[in-house]
């Protein structure tokens, strides 16, 4: 299957947010699967040829809820999206669970099916979430 891991942070280039998503990418790799990651900042692509896409991110600071505003204009660029299976997830802030809903509604109102959503703040539990990642198709 092929998969996306795309990220955005609040700045362009964000080395925490990169590993975390290389590190799913790793687990996900794992299962047999073909993994790109790309960050939504600096690499257009598109998405219609992904089976499965995932999108990570952090608040635009500390107290924030809110994302960044890239995501929004990646995704509404990136093609058919719409009825992709995918998952979110969160890394930093103080209001996780905020923002990952924030970040659920954004995808939701792409038409995105989401699977999965979860915070994740270290590459070791990335991994571990894209080892038991079910990204084959369920009918």
């Amino acid at each position: 299957m092929q998969v996306c891991v795309l990220y955005a942070g609040k700045a362009r280039d964000n080395d925490k947010l990169k590993a975390i998503s290389e590190a799913l990418a790793r687990g996900i790799a794992g299962n047999g699967h073909t993994v790109d990651v790309i960050n939504m900042y600096t690499e257009e692509k598109r998405l219609t040829v992904y089976d499965y896409v995932i999108i990570g991110s952090e608040p635009v600071s500390f107290f924030s809820a809110s994302l960044p505003a890239v995501i929004k204009k990646y995704l509404a660029q990136a093609g058919t999206v719409s009825g992709k299976r995918s998952m979110a997830f969160i890394s930093g802030g103080l209001r996780k669970n905020k923002t990952l809903l924030n970040l659920m509604k954004l995808m939701e109102s792409e038409g995105m099916y989401l699977k999965l959503s979860e915070v994740i703040n270290k590459p070791e539990e990335a991994q571990a979430v894209g080892k038991r990642l079910n990204v084959e198709r369920n009918y």
